[in-house]
Parts: structure tokens; C-alpha cells; sequence
């Protein structure tokens, strides 16, 4: 722990179950000031100050309690599946009690023989009723997009599929070829002008991610002006930062899609004394009371530390 008597800092690290998005361990930021908790956790390979620092906003605007209020009292989610094996697949979709799916594809070193058999897995779990929405993190290009996401339709159907491709003009260009609706992700919440997505027509859904796109109220005001259906997905964070995910989804005026916030689960362990994990596919809308004897356990060594303070001393001296 550091800090200041104003604003306290505890920096955690938490195995994943599943190497998920490259990473085995989840580590992050906790700030705690007289109002509340934040959480302020970019991923490691996220390293200018530039683009960090929105991720920090949203921990302040959290910490200070200045969330909107809710507009419903519960969330629907989907179950994540990560690029693993279809037995594996089939066994998080059962047990996660959720009627969507986001299944992970396109994963390096893997074919589309493996992705089917993931989907096609999922679908035996979900049964004929069940959603499916596959997420590509931008690695097909176009031809193997088009390629792909007809041949993943044809075997299960798909609800949507999320950033097939890496560029929002790419976006555009696949959308126009394949009848399967378009989710843009990195294509708003990485880029200059997160409204190119709707001035190039290059989605039909925006998946928005409190943190990387500077807070609650921020993605409330991108939801009103990009006028697209929205999916909340989450950064892989704790429950802390989980709850700012639901903070949004509960304050949108529309909630047509089962959001991206279960993956608490995907955590070995967590900070709070109730984690945020979905009942009968949907989350609460509740602030989890953070455990500070959990936290202490799952206290970064002190190298880690030093590592997550500079990082924050850099965005303090970016915003000077």
C-alpha cells in the first residue's frame, strides 16, 4: 500500500485459470480515497501515458462515487470462452449459467478446424436457444474474415462477431461482404476518432469498455452520439472494476445485447468479499465491498509495485 492520506493505492496480482489475451497473471491498481474504490488496471503491453491515462480517469470517477444512476436492476451477460479445447469449452458454457456465448477465435497458432470445433462445442452446451458471438481481436484480414465468418455461421449461427478485422476501414469492407452483424471493439476504444465506426458504417454493434474509454460517463455520451446498439464488455479486471462495467450497463436506456462483464471468473481469486459472478446469465447492480484482507493476500511483490507507481507517476506528469 502507498499513497497519500487523500488517496491510497494497493497494487494486486491474480493468476488467471486460463491464459487469456497472452497473459497467465492479471495485475492492476487499486485506489481508495474517503468516497470509494477504483480500479485502474491497463494491460502491461499498454505503455504510453496517452493511452493509459482514460483508464485512470475511470478509476478516479469510480473511487469518487460518481456514477449515474441505474436504470435497471440487473445485467444479462455472456459466458467468455477462451481459445481452448472443445471439452474445456463445453464445460465453462455448462456451468456458467448464461444463454450467450462469446468464444474467443482466430487465436495465432490455431486453425479454423479448431475454432468450429470450439463453437460447435459451445452450441452442444447452449443448446438450439443459446447465443453465440465469436470475438477476433482484429487478426483475420479481410478474404479470411469473409472466409471464416461464413463458415462459423454455417455451423452455429452467430448472434454477431466482434472486430474480425484490425482497421475500422477493413471494418467497413467486410461488413459489406458477410450477412453476419459487425461488433466493433479496438476499432472505437483504440483509435483517434472513435466515431469513424459510425461515419464509415463499419459496424452494427459498439462494444464499449469503461475504463479504456476514460469512464462511465464518458461511454454514456459515446453510446448517445455513435447511435449503435451497445455490448459493456469488461477489461479483464476484478470485481472493482467489473462493477463500473455494470454502473454503465445499468445507466444505458437500452440494453438489447447480453453484456461482456462475467469474467471474474477467469480469475483465480479476487479483492472483494462477494466477487461479481453472473446468476441465471446476469450480474447485479451492486458496488462489491472490497476485502482488504484478500487484498493484502494478493499483494504484487515489491517489484511489481514500483512498477505500477511509476506508471502512475508517468500519467500524473503526462497531465501536467
Amino acid at each position: 500500500m502507498s499513497g497519500t492520506a487523500a488517496m491510497q493505492t494497493h497494487v494486486w496480482s491474480i493468476p488467471m485459470r486460463t491464459r487469456f489475451r497472452g497473459i497467465t497473471v492479471r495485475e492492476g491498481m487499486l485506489i481508495r480515497t474517503a468516497s470509494g474504490w477504483g480500479e485502474w488496471s491497463p494491460f502491461l503491453d499498454y505503455t504510453e501515458p496517452a493511452v493509459v491515462e482514460p483508464w485512470l480517469r475511470a478509476a478516479e470517477e469510480a473511487a469518487a462515487g460518481d456514477w449515474p444512476a441505474p436504470v435497471r436492476t440487473s445485467v444479462p451477460v455472456n459466458v467468455t470462452v477462451p481459445a481452448v479445447g472443445p471439452e474445456q469449452a463445453h464445460a465453462i458454457v455448462a456451468r456458467s449459467g448464461c444463454r450467450t456465448a462469446k468464444v474467443k477465435v482466430g487465436e495465432p497458432g490455431q486453425t479454423l478446424a479448431d475454432d468450429l470445433a470450439r463453437v460447435e462445442a459451445v452450441r452442444d452446451a447452449l443448446g438450439s436457444g443459446g447465443r453465440i458471438r465469436v470475438d477476433v481481436n482484429g487478426l483475420w484480414d479481410v478474404d479470411s474474415a469473409v472466409a471464416s465468418i461464413a463458415a462459423l455461421d454455417r455451423a452455429v449461427g452467430l448472434e454477431y462477431v466482434e472486430q474480425p478485422v484490425a482497421t475500422v476501414e477493413d471494418l467497413a469492407r467486410v461488413r459489406r461482404r458477410v450477412d453476419v452483424p459487425i461488433a466493433a471493439d479496438e476499432s472505437i476504444r483504440r483509435v483517434a476518432d472513435p466515431y469513424r465506426v459510425r461515419d464509415l458504417e463499419a459496424a452494427d454493434v459498439a462494444v464499449l469498455k469503461v475504463q479504456p474509454l476514460g469512464g462511465v460517463r464518458a461511454c454514456l455520451r459515446i453510446a448517445e452520439e455513435i447511435g449503435l446498439p451497445v455490448v459493456v464488455s469488461s477489461a479483464l479486471e476484478s470485481s472493482v472494476g467489473i462493477a463500473a462495467g455494470v454502473a454503465l450497463a445499468a445507466a444505458l436506456p437500452e440494453l438489447p445485447h447480453a453484456c461482456g462483464l462475467a469474467t471474474v471468473q477467469l480469475l483465480t481469486d479476487d479483492v472483494v468479499t462477494e466477487s461479481l459472478l453472473p446468476v441465471d446469465g446476469e450480474l447485479p447492480v451492486v458496488t462489491p465491498a472490497v476485502d482488504t484482507a484478500r487484498l493484502a493476500a494478493l499483494a504484487a511483490s515489491d517489484d511489481r509495485r514500483a512498477h505500477w507507481e511509476e506508471r502512475l507517476a508517468a500519467v500524473r506528469e503526462f497531465r501536467v
